[in-house]
């Protein structure tokens, strides 16, 4: 371990994915700023660093899931089709670093593990694994929403003498398959995208599934490069339109609901739109599928029926079939090929939901019935501690040395899910109680960075020494966050957008489902109101040369 003498900067920021790469940017080079960013991995990357198994690939459309603040990157970047894959993303992110210079001032390798509100000061102490310390008068968290991986405590994990794997953390030399037995526990995203590709490579797959998920196909293949080449040329309107939207998305969404048409124009309009694939199926179909019950179970039923269409076997197919919550209740999850690969002969659904895995051991599961299952690989598709888990790898300690962690044991409290009360100068790029994992990523993340820049160029501008939420707003934000869910189908299942897949987490809703536009104009009032909600505090100390 190295110590580094303290530094004084102005900001830190955690994280190098598409949040710390932006918010770098914009600080470093645009307000000229003294900054440094933290890393853990050794590049650049953040999600897309560390999701490296079979299949990953992003569910926005590619030319929607990039950055919009600089028109000539839009222009010379080249997606390969509709939906990128992980290395793809990489690369891009790998472009954008070398394009703006943004890894000079990146410490990889090196992760946050304190950070303390100095009162006196009225800076951050910044910690880290390698004994750095520095002080900073801006804190930014760039963790990400889905960072930190969680593996259900079974009984015998540690005991399994094959390999195993995380989803979120995988090798980055990759894993052989072939010619293994090989397990998945978990039919979330990260399943559902690894397991038909996992399925081709090993000699035979063992899906263990706890929850049967709606799924809509991505048909990934109906985007080519002309259309890419057209989007080009109208770049500006399509995130306008985005920008504005609920989802992120450049989508018209309709204004209908599902019951004001009869049965047949149903079926002709959903069809339209799961032939289109992806989040149109959503966003585009109906307005109210995700807040009414009814409508919900419309397009529950039509996505059950393409599942008895698909799967041959009618006992598999109806394992597969989710009757125990409504269609939009969890994250809407795009497929491809995944209940096609199970006709395959060399792939076995276990249900776990009604034979649940009594333990791992040394060479397999075994559920509770005694059936064992042998196995040289096991791949933990099991998802994430969402929203607050990387915020609790750190001990972030802010006024009277009150711990975020303590604050936030009974779930998280925000304002506008960019601070919170007692924490001053600490932003959070997409945190609980914003739209963050209910919409297209960077279209979040570019807002959140935009607004904490203008924040932070005001405060310098005038004089001021701090910024931080006041108690009453913050509360307030809460209550509109809680009702503005609970007439949702969110409501309806335990998912991780409640904390529900961490045992003793507390049930609380966490994103915004009020949509990014309606999100965009509420954060635009606050600062025209003269940052309505915020305690702002004075004599700021200069900043650093």
């Amino acid at each position: 371990m190295t110590t580094e003498t303290v530094t004084e900067l102005d900001a830190v920021i955690i994280g190098a994915g598409f949040s710390g790469l932006y918010m770098n940017h914009r600080l470093r080079d645009q307000l000229g700023l003294e900054v440094v960013v933290f890393e853990g991995g050794d590049n650049v990357g953040g999600t897309w660093y560390w999701n490296r198994y079979p299949g990953a690939r992003c569910d926005s459309e590619s030319y929607m899931y990039c950055f919009a603040f600089d028109r000539q990157l839009m222009q010379d970047w080249e997606w390969s089709g509709k939906y990128p894959e992980q290395p793809e993303i990489l690369r891009y992110l790998d472009h954008v670093a070398d394009r703006f210079d943004l890894r000079r001032n990146v410490r990889f390798r090196t992760r946050v593990t304190s950070a303390r509100f100095d009162e006196a000061t009225e800076r951050w102490v910044v910690r880290t694994d390698h004994g750095d310390e520095v002080t900073a008068r801006y804190l930014i968290t760039g963790i990400g929403c889905l960072s930190t991986g969680q593996i259900p405590n079974f009984a015998g994990r540690d005991s399994f003498t094959g390999e195993a794997y995380h989803t979120g953390s995988w090798p980055h030399e990759g894993v052989d398959f072939a010619g293994k037995r090989v397990g998945v526990i978990g039919t979330g995203s990260s399943g559902v995208q690894s397991i038909p590709v996992i399925a081709r490579q090993a000699e035979h797959l063992h899906v263990f599934q706890r929850t049967p998920q709606y799924m809509i196909p991505a048909r990934h293949g109906t985007v080519d490069k002309a259309v890419l080449d057209k989007v080009k040329l109208d770049y500006d309107a399509i995130f306008d339109r985005a920008r504005h939207s609920v989802g992120g998305f450049p989508y018209d969404v309709p204004t209908r609901s599902a019951l004001s048409v009869d049965d047949a124009e149903r079926q002709a309009i959903f069809e339209q739109t799961w032939q289109e694939g992806g989040f149109r199926f959503v966003f585009g179909s109906f307005s109210d599928l995700r807040t009414n019950l009814a409508s919900s179970e419309a397009a529950a039923e039509f996505i059950r029926a393409k599942i008895r269409e698909t799967v041959h076997d009618p006992e598999v197919a109806e394992k597969l079939t989710p009757r125990d919550h409504p269609f939009g209740s969890k994250r809407t999850l795009i497929d491809t090929d995944y209940f096609e690969t199970y006709n395959r002969d060399d792939v076995t659904l276990v249900d776990i939901c009604t034979d649940p895995i009594a333990e791992i051991t040394p060479t397999g599961i075994r559920t509770t019935s005694g059936e064992h299952y042998e196995l040289d690989i096991i791949v933990y598709a099991t998802g994430f501690d969402a929203m607050t888990g990387s915020f609790n790898r750190i001990d972030i300690e802010g006024r009277g040395g009150q711990k975020l962690k303590d604050k936030w044991a009974a779930g998280p409290v925000t304002y506008l899910g960019l601070g919170s009360a007692g924490f001053p100068n600490l932003f959070m790029i997409t945190g609980p109680g914003s739209p963050s994992v209910l919409t297209n990523m960077p279209i979040a993340i570019e807002q959140h960075v935009d607004w904490i820049t203008d924040a932070i160029r005001h405060l310098d501008d005038h004089g001021i020494a701090t910024i931080e939420p006041t108690a009453e707003a913050e509360a307030d934000w809460g209550r509109h966050v809680n009702e503005l869910a609970a007439p949702t189908m969110f409501m309806h299942a335990d998912s991780w957008y409640l904390g529900a897949n961490i045992p003793g987490k507390p049930r609380v809703f966490m994103p915004y489902v009020g949509g990014m536009g309606t999100y965009r104009t509420r954060c635009e009032e606050v600062v025209a109101n003269g940052y309505e909600g915020f305690a702002l505090g004075v004599a700021a100390p200069a900043l650093a040369d």
